[in-house]
């Protein structure tokens, strides 16, 4: 995408000064973005798991049965409240000691527990154990219960509505604008997919000197983390896909501009490549004192050419027009949503994975551990590869194709898993060398290989051999 700051000057001066005015962005972005990683600092985790509320008597999630949930898990952990809703509900609060937060993401149907950083895994999952095992007792008192999917399969019985805040509610009404927009690219109809789709992160450092290898590595890696964790399925609808996560994002206003979500469909060659690329991203929001304000994406350094900003806000009965100022800070609200997403803290966050079954829920950050531990061992065998690469398709349309249930008819399917086994063993490999026993976290994987399987798979096979949805849903809830 060209630098568009050109295109709005009219004269030399405006050229001078709009030119300026594009490098104070463009070294912000730098300091936001590259600078981070070139800071000596100790290698953390940070793994953040979404998970979907059930009602199992197959009625609404009830929010007044969610917000005693909050209140007695506020007293029982002495968490700290950071934030509450427009109504006074508290949807987010942190152990101040442990960094680790509880929080609703987009809707109070979806629940999410992020840990705070940490050297290793075990730790983390003695936290999460002991969070979830709480939260579940407290939950079954009222026939509810937390369960792996990455998308709720009682979607459809509940009020998929926003949390009452600024953020969740532009959010959530940025992604129903998509009416608005005359544009050749097709818009899915499940703009609420926020409030019913989760997700397993993990955030990890990454060094500046290794930040290329590693961005084009592990987007070379997407199509065997479909095939190993897919388990998205829109149930009784479009269930041919494993992974609608994709989908929900791609197409949908978050999608406009390509740069923003997804897979990066180029390889870097230099960090200064990857700057360019972050400078091609589109902001579609800002805040003015409590207001949250939405407008359609713009690409950044467009947007810093511009007088006035015409946008949206809420006043609290309506949506109203205002005009946005641009100002440097605006930056702080360029939010996009990479597979593999360079971050303000020096991390990459891995953003691609859905949740799993809640059992298996270490395998996903015990996977990017190892192979980041081995990494140019990991760029050697994808570099070497003739199983996937090499064969006329780029790792983005490879993905793609790893999404849908049948197996892609011009790949061989043992020399695929075979490739997907030696991945597993060099991600076994890079957690032995940490010395710490996390390697028994992948074990999952292993069996997946064997039984040619991801939990989308394992949903689908199950209830065509009449196995109730309500067993899966609880067998995917269970932590030992």
């Amino acid at each position: 995408m060209a630098d568009l700051a050109w295109q709005y000057a009219e004269n030399d001066q405006n050229k001078t000064v709009d030119q300026a005015l594009i490098n104070d962005v463009k070294n912000a972005l730098y300091e936001k973005y590259i600078a981070p990683t070139k800071k000596t600092r100790e290698h953390y985790i940070g793994i953040e798991i979404e998970m979907p509320i059930l009602n199992l008597n197959k009625k609404p999630v009830d929010f007044r049965v969610i917000h005693r949930l909050t209140a007695d898990f506020m007293q029982e952990f002495q968490f700290t409240v950071l934030g509450k809703d427009e109504e006074g509900n508290i949807y987010s609060a942190e152990d101040l000691k442990t960094g680790d937060i509880f929080s609703y993401d987009c809707s109070y149907n979806n629940l999410e527990l992020s840990m705070g950083k940490e050297r290793e895994l075990h730790t983390i999952r003695e936290r999460f154990t002991k969070y979830y095992s709480y939260i579940q007792a407290r939950l079954a008192k009222e026939n509810y219960t937390l369960s792996g999917f990455g998308v709720n399969p009682y979607r459809g019985y509940n009020h998929n509505v926003p949390i009452l805040n600024g953020r969740y509610r532009m959010l959530f009404h940025h992604l129903h604008s998509y009416k608005e927009y005359s544009l050749p690219m097709y818009f899915h109809e499940y703009p609420a997919y926020g409030t019913f789709c989760s997700a397993s992160q993990v955030q990890l450092d990454v060094e500046y000197e290794n930040l290329i290898e590693t961005i084009n590595t592990f987007t070379r890696l997407e199509p065997i983390k479909a095939l190993l964790f897919s388990n998205s399925i829109l149930l009784d609808e479009h269930e041919e896909l494993l992974c609608c996560r994709d989908m929900f994002w791609e197409n949908s206003t978050h999608g406009i501009n390509t740069h923003n979500i997804g897979m990066y469909e180029l390889e870097f060659h230099s960090v200064q490549e990857l700057q360019k690329y972050i400078e091609s991203t589109s902001i579609y929001c800002v805040e003015r004192g409590s207001k949250y304000i939405n407008f359609p994406p713009i690409p950044i350094l467009e947007y810093f050419t511009k007088e006035v900003v015409m946008g949206e806000y809420y006043d609290g009965t309506k949506y109203c027009k205002i005009g946005v100022h641009p100002k440097l800070s605006d930056l702080n609200y360029l939010r996009t949503f990479k597979f593999e997403d360079l971050t303000y803290r020096g991390t990459i966050e891995y953003r691609s994975v859905c949740c799993q079954p809640i059992h298996d829920f270490m395998t996903v950050a015990a996977f990017h551990i190892g192979l980041t531990e081995n990494l140019h061992g990991l760029t050697a065998l994808l570099d070497q590869d003739q199983v996937l690469y090499h064969r006329g398709y780029n790792a983005g349309e490879l993905r793609k194709l790893f999404n849908y249930r049948d197996f892609p008819s011009g790949l061989d399917k043992d020399q695929v898993y075979d490739l997907a086994q030696r991945i597993v063993d060099l991600a076994v490999d890079g957690l032995r060398k940490r010395g710490l026993g996390e390697e028994v976290y992948l074990a999952p994987l292993h069996e997946r290989i064997r039984q040619r399987s991801n939990p989308s798979l394992y949903v689908l096979n199950a209830r065509e051999q009449g196995v109730p949805l309500e067993t899966i849903i609880r067998e995917f809830a269970e932590i030992e």
